[in-house]
């Protein structure tokens, strides 16, 4: 039976960051991209953390009886997959969390609650276009065009990141009883404490990707989609696995 890889999308963007992804990965496994609250098609919906893991459980509940499930969040997303395996710590075959692992407090919440306010006072219009000019520098051309047709979503900014600094701590993964996957970016500053997330773990282990930032899955897609493989190979008993450098 094929594996279920449910990719939860980081914040400001929707289930759109994973559509290059998805076509690498959807040979192989069942892949769900869904959109969180306040972000995508789910724009309308506010963001709570409890909304969050709600449409994660469904993207879950979805899957086939006996289908083994991986749940891979980036950023918010990984935080949010967190919060989702700390409540059901026997759903998962496996959880993956890439740019969630610095707790979220001191300077670098500082800096999140910042971004919320700079964006209100900057105007949406703006931002977008920053947003937009830094992507198309940094990002691969296959993430970057599908994230500007969809557009970036900022009324969850400042409710989501909130969400995180109230309960996005290592102690969420001290009851998930799957292997955990905790990925981040040699550069990522939201990758400081991923070796406190990974003791909190019972069963956790940490890759770094030499020379990536936070941003890993939208600059390196193809290394971030052999990373997400080969780990749902692992947790699935198989022996497979793909080279990081290129699609084939």
């Amino acid at each position: 039976m094929r594996t279920r890889l449910v990719l939860v999308h980081g914040s400001r963007v929707s289930g759109v960051q994973w559509s290059a992804h998805r076509r690498w990965l959807e040979p192989e496994f069942d892949v769900i991209t869904p959109d969180l609250p306040s972000h995508g098609t789910r724009a309308a919906e506010p963001f709570t953390m409890d909304a969050a893991v709600a449409a994660v459980a469904e993207a879950v509940d979805e899957a086939a009886p006996d289908q083994p499930v991986v749940l891979v969040g980036h950023s918010l997303g990984g935080y949010v997959a967190m919060t989702y395996a700390a409540a059901y710590p026997r759903r998962l075959a496996g959880l993956v969390t890439i740019g969630a692992a610095g707790v979220p407090q001191g300077l670098g919440a500082a800096a999140y609650t910042l971004l919320g306010n700079v964006t209100e006072k900057a105007g949406r219009e703006r931002v977008t276009a920053i947003n937009d000019r830094m992507l198309r520098r940094m990002a691969a051309p296959e993430v970057f065009e599908a994230i500007a047709a969809d557009g970036y979503w900022f009324d969850g900014v400042q409710p989501s990141w909130a969400a995180v600094m109230a309960g996005g701590r290592p102690e969420l993964l001290s009851g998930v009883e799957c292997p955990v996957l905790i990925v981040r970016g040699q550069f990522d500053q939201l990758g400081i404490n991923a070796r406190r997330y990974a003791a909190a773990a019972p069963n956790a282990r940490i890759v770094t990707v030499p020379r990536a930032s936070h941003l890993l899955p939208l600059t390196r897609p193809w290394q971030t989609s052999a990373i997400i493989a080969n780990f749902a190979r692992e947790v699935a008993g198989t022996e497979n696995r793909w080279s990081a450098d290129s699609p084939a």
